[in-house]
C-alpha cells in the first residue's frame, strides 16, 4: 500500500510555520479544504488577486486572454529588495543572453529566475490547485524557508496555461459527481465526454505549440516568456493515474545541442525532488518515457532557449477527486496536490542553492551561441519565391526572437533542401538571410537544420519539423557566415505589392499561391462576388498567370459596387490585382472560356463528436475561423442521419475511427454533386466500399500479421522481451518528412510546386486510383527526406498514393492520407487543403 499523505506532511517537510494572519491560505480563502473539490479558474484568479493585494512581495500580471475570454495571469514573487526592481532584473537577465538594450552583463548579485507553469492540459487539473498553495508558501511572510530562497531567486507562477480546457473538465466533473466521490474507475465521473478537457477551445494541445505559437494562449504566454528567459522552467502535468510520479532527469533521446550543464542541473534538481519523495515514501521514476527532442514542448522549448526545462508528471488523468489504482491504494486529489507542491518548492530550493552556477552557465550558453553556434550550417538562405510565405516565416522567427535580414546579390554554394545536394546558387536582395551567430542560434539550428539527429528512435513525438519543408520554401544551408543587410533586419516585407487603382476594368486577376490568397477569396465569396479560377496558365496584358489564378469579372457581378469590394479586399489582404481591359487574352484560354472555372461559394460541413479525433477536427475548425475567416458548420457524427445533406456542398471528415460509416448515403450525396474530403484514417474506412475507388496496396493487411493465416513460422518471430519497446517501433513513423511528386496541373495542386514535402505520421499508403481518379500526390521509392522511420515502415512507404481525387457522378471525393494542417504549423499544407475545399470540382 502506498503511504497516505496529507497536505500537512508536505508543509512540515519544508519547516513551514503556522499560517500567517496577514495572508489567508487557499483553504481559508476558498472556504473549503484544498483538495476536497475542484476550484474554478475564476476562483483561482481571485485568490491570486487577493494575494497580490495582501502581500508586498508579489506582482500580478494579466498577460492575455483565452478564446473564451478567461484571463491569463502570472504572479512574480521576489524579496523585499528585488520586488521593486523587477524590470531592471528582467533587462539585466536579457543582457546576460546578449539580448535587450544592453549586452554582456555580470552575473554578480543577480537573482536566478524560476518559472513554474501549471495545467497546460485542462484535464490534468491538480497542478492549478497546487499553484495556489505554492503561491501561499512563497508569499507567506512567516515562512522563513521560502523567504530565504527569495533572497537570490525570482519565482514566476502561471497557475493555468489552459483555462478553457480546465473549465471544460471541471464543469463536467462537477456535473456528474455524487455526494461522495466514487473511486471505482468504471464510474462515469472518470470518463470524460468528447472532446475532453485536455485541449483548448479549438482542441489544440498547447503543450505542442510552444515554438509554433499558433494559438492565442501560446502567443500571449511566449511574448511574456521571451521578455524574461528564465534560468529554470517547470511544466506541471498529469499522466495515467496508475503511474508513479515522474520528474527529471529526462529520457533519451536528447537533442545533440542540449549542454552537459543542462543535463547535470536536471539531475541536481531531480535528486532534490527525490529527497522529499523518499522522506514521504512516495513512488516516482526518472529517465524514462519523456524525452527532450521535439522543440515545441514546455521543457524542450525552454531548454533550446538556455533554460533548464523540465516536465513533472503526476499520476491522475481521469482520477477525479479519488480513484482506486491497480496497487489497491486510493489516489486522491489531495495526494496529487501534495506531490506537485513538494516538487514546486524543492525546485525553487535547488535553484536557489545553485543560483550562482546556473547564472554563470546561462551566460555561457548565450556567449557560446553568439561566438560558436551549433550545427553544420552558419547561414541559412531562404529563397524569396513567395513573399507571403517569407512574411509568415519572418513572423514566426520574430516571435521566437530569432534575428534575420535580407541578402545582397552574390553567388554561393550550400546544401539544397529540395535536392539534398550541395549546389551553387545565386542570392538576391529579396532572399531571407539568417546568420547563426546570434543569441538564439541553438533554437535556430533546431528549427532549421535539414536533418535532426535522433540518438534513440523510441521517442515521444514527431522527429522532423524543419521549417523550409513545413513552409514549402526553397532553402540552402551554408557553412560560411554571411551577414544580412543590417538596415533590413526587421523588415518582413521588403517588397509589398500595392493593390490596383480603381479602374473600370473588364476583369481583375490575382495570384493563387498562399494562405493570403485564400483569405482574399474567402472575403470575396462572403461578399457575394462571383470568382473564377484559371484551370490552365494564360497570358494577358503583357503578364503571365499560373493555373489557379483568381479572375473577377465585371460580368455577373453588381456593377455599382464591384470595383469597391474587389479593390477593398485586395487592399486588406495586400493582394496585387492586374486589371484587364478585355476578355481576349494574349495566350491561352480567353476569360469566357470553359477553362476559366466558376468557384462556387461552398456551404461546408465539418464532422465532429464521438469517433472523431478532436485535435484533427480542431485543426480544420481553427483554419476556417481563425485563419481564413470562412463559415463552417460543425455537425455531430451521430446526427448525420437527420440532417439535410443537400444543404451542404462540402463534407469534411477529419481523422477518426467512425463506427458504421454511412457510405451509401455519402456515395449518393457525392453522386448528386457533393464533395467529400476524407482525411487520414477516415480513408481506411472507405476501402473496398461500393462507389469508392480507394484501394489498399497489394499485400497490405492493414497492419495485421499474416503468420496466423499462413501458419508459417519465421525466424524473426523469435524476439527478446527486453527489446520489446524497440521492436514495437519497427513499423512506426513518429513524424517524418517525405518528398512527394505533385501534379500541380490538377486543381488539388494549384499554386504549389511539382513536389510537396509531407509530414507522415504513420505508414498509411494506398494504391493508385484508376481511370475515374487522379493521383495528385504520390510517393516513389526514394522519397524519404528526414525523421525516424521504422525499417518495416520504410520498406512499405513507396510507390503509392497520398493525395488523390476521385470523380463520382457530378461530385468528387478528395483523399488526403497525410494531415496537411498538422498542428497548424505545416504552412505549405494549408494551400493544398484550401484547394481541396475551393478548387477541386469547380464547375
Amino acid at each position: 500500500m502506498l503511504k497516505r499523505t496529507t497536505l500537512l506532511l508536505i508543509y512540515l517537510s519544508f519547516a513551514c510555520t503556522a499560517f500567517a494572519q496577514e495572508i489567508q491560505s487557499p483553504s481559508e480563502f476558498l472556504g473549503y479544504k484544498l483538495g476536497s473539490q475542484f476550484t474554478s479558474h475564476a476562483r483561482i484568479v481571485e485568490y491570486f488577486k487577493y494575494v497580490a493585494n495582501a502581500s508586498k512581495n508579489v506582482r500580478l500580471l494579466k498577460y492575455g486572454a483565452t478564446n473564451e475570454g478567461r484571463p491569463l495571469v502570472a504572479m512574480f514573487i521576489a524579496s523585499d529588495e528585488n520586488i521593486g526592481r523587477l524590470d531592471e532584473i528582467r533587462e539585466h537577465n536579457l543582457s546576460l543572453a546578449g539580448l535587450g538594450n544592453a549586452t554582456g552583463g555580470s552575473t554578480a548579485a543577480t537573482p536566478i529566475i524560476v518559472w513554474l507553469s501549471y495545467n497546460v492540459h485542462g484535464n490534468e487539473p491538480s497542478s492549478s490547485e497546487a499553484a495556489m498553495q505554492a503561491l501561499f508558501e512563497m508569499a507567506n511572510p512567516t515562512n522563513t524557508r521560502t523567504h530565504q530562497w527569495l533572497k537570490n531567486t525570482v519565482v514566476v507562477i502561471d497557475p493555468c496555461l489552459n483555462p478553457d480546457g480546465r473549465e471544460r473538465y471541471v464543469n463536467y466533473y462537477n456535473s456528474v459527481k455524487g455526494a461522495v466521490p466514487d473511486a471505482d474507475p468504471s464510474s462515469r465521473e472518470h470518463s470524460e465526454p468528447w472532446p475532453g478537457g485536455r485541449v483548448n477551445h479549438y482542441y489544440f494541445d498547447l503543450n505542442r505549440d510552444w515554438a509554433w505559437q499558433t494559438q492565442t494562449e501560446t502567443k500571449a504566454r511566449l511574448a511574456l516568456y521571451n521578455q524574461w528567459l528564465p534560468e529554470v522552467h517547470v511544466d506541471f502535468h498529469e499522466q495515467g493515474y496508475n503511474s508513479p510520479y515522474y520528474f527529471a532527469p529526462a529520457a533519451e533521446p536528447f537533442h545533440k545541442d542540449i549542454t552537459a550543464w543542462q543535463r547535470e542541473f536536471q539531475t541536481i534538481i531531480g535528486k532534490n525532488n527525490a529527497k522529499y519523495f523518499d522522506q514521504n515514501g512516495w513512488m516516482y521514476f526518472t529517465k524514462e518515457e519523456f524525452d527532450l527532442l521535439y522543440p515545441s514542448y514546455g521543457d524542450t522549448y525552454p531548454i533550446y532557449n538556455g533554460s533548464i526545462g523540465m516536465t513533472y508528471e503526476q499520476g491522475g488523468i481521469a482520477a477525479g477527486l479519488a480513484i482506486a489504482t491497480r496497487s489497491g491504494d486510493t489516489l486522491t486529489l489531495a495526494d496529487r496536490i501534495s506531490h506537485h507542491l513538494s516538487n514546486s518548492l524543492s525546485t525553487v530550493e535547488a535553484a536557489s542553492a545553485n543560483a550562482a552556477k546556473a547564472l554563470e552557465e546561462f551566460k555561457k550558453y548565450f556567449d557560446n551561441s553568439r561566438a560558436n553556434p551549433p550545427g553544420e550550417y552558419k547561414t541559412y538562405i531562404i529563397k524569396n519565391d513567395n513573399q507571403d510565405k517569407i512574411n509568415r516565416l519572418a513572423e514566426l522567427l520574430r516571435r521566437n526572437g530569432i534575428s534575420y535580414g535580407y541578402g545582397v546579390k552574390a553567388t554561393s554554394s550550400g546544401y539544397n533542401y529540395v535536392t539534398g545536394k550541395r549546389e551553387e546558387f545565386s542570392i538576391s536582395s529579396k532572399d531571407m538571410v539568417i546568420n547563426a551567430y546570434q543569441p538564439k542560434s541553438v533554437l535556430l539550428n533546431v528549427l532549421l537544420e535539414p536533418k535532426t539527429f535522433v540518438a534513440d528512435s523510441n521517442t515521444y513525438d514527431i522527429t522532423a519539423w524543419s521549417l523550409p519543408y513545413a513552409y514549402g520554401l526553397k532553402a540552402y544551408g551554408l557553412e560560411e557566415s554571411i551577414k544580412p543587410v543590417p538596415e533590413k533586419i526587421t523588415n518582413a516585407d521588403p517588397s509589398s505589392s500595392p493593390a490596383a487603382k480603381k479602374t473600370r476594368a473588364y476583369a481583375y486577376v490575382s495570384t493563387w499561391r498562399s494562405v493570403n490568397d485564400v483569405k482574399f477569396l474567402a472575403e470575396l465569396l462572403k461578399k457575394n462576388i462571383k470568382v473564377r479560377c484559371a484551370e490552365a496558365p494564360f497570358e494577358a496584358g503583357g503578364k503571365k498567370f499560373a493555373a489557379g489564378s483568381l479572375v473577377m469579372t465585371r460580368a455577373g457581378n453588381n456593377d455599382e459596387y464591384f470595383d469597391d469590394i474587389v479593390l477593398g479586399a485586395a487592399s486588406e489582404f495586400n493582394r496585387e490585382l492586374v486589371p484587364l481591359s478585355s476578355g481576349f487574352v494574349d495566350k491561352g484560354a480567353d476569360i469566357g472560356s470553359r477553362f476559366i472555372k466558376f468557384v462556387r461559394p461552398p456551404k461546408i460541413m465539418l464532422v465532429t463528436g464521438d469517433g472523431v479525433s478532436a485535435e484533427a477536427m480542431g485543426e480544420v475548425w481553427h483554419f476556417f475561423e481563425q485563419e481564413i475567416n470562412y463559415p463552417v458548420t460543425l455537425v455531430r457524427y451521430r446526427d448525420l442521419n437527420r440532417i439535410r445533406w443537400n444543404d451542404f456542398d462540402v463534407a469534411i471528415f477529419p481523422d477518426g475511427y467512425y463506427e458504421d460509416m454511412p457510405t451509401d448515403k455519402l456515395q449518393n450525396w457525392v453522386h448528386d454533386g457533393g464533395k467529400l474530403i476524407a482525411l487520414e484514417n477516415t480513408i481506411s474506412l472507405l476501402v473496398d466500399k461500393k462507389g469508392f475507388s480507394i484501394k489498399s496496396l497489394p499485400g497490405d493487411k492493414h497492419g495485421k500479421d499474416d503468420t496466423l493465416a499462413t501458419g508459417k513460422n519465421k525466424p524473426e518471430m523469435v524476439k527478446l522481451y527486453a527489446d520489446r519497446d524497440h521492436e514495437s517501433i519497427r513499423s512506426s513513423v513518429p513524424g517524418a518528412i517525405y518528398k512527394l511528386d505533385l501534379d500541380n496541373t490538377h486543381p488539388l495542386g494549384f499554386g504549389l510546386e511539382k513536389y510537396y514535402f509531407s509530414l507522415k505520421l504513420n505508414d498509411a499508403l494506398y494504391g493508385y486510383l484508376g481511370d475515374d481518379g487522379w493521383n495528385v500526390g504520390t510517393v516513389k521509392k526514394n522519397a524519404y527526406v528526414e525523421g525516424f522511420v521504422g525499417q518495416k515502415a520504410k520498406e512499405k512507404i513507396k510507390d503509392g498514393l497520398l493525395f488523390g481525387v476521385q470523380s463520382l457522378g457530378r461530385g468528387s471525393i478528395v483523399y488526403l492520407v497525410d494531415d496537411p494542417l498538422f498542428r497548424s504549423f505545416w504552412e505549405n499544407g494549408k494551400l493544398l487543403f484550401s484547394n481541396a475545399v475551393f478548387m477541386v470540382g469547380a464547375p
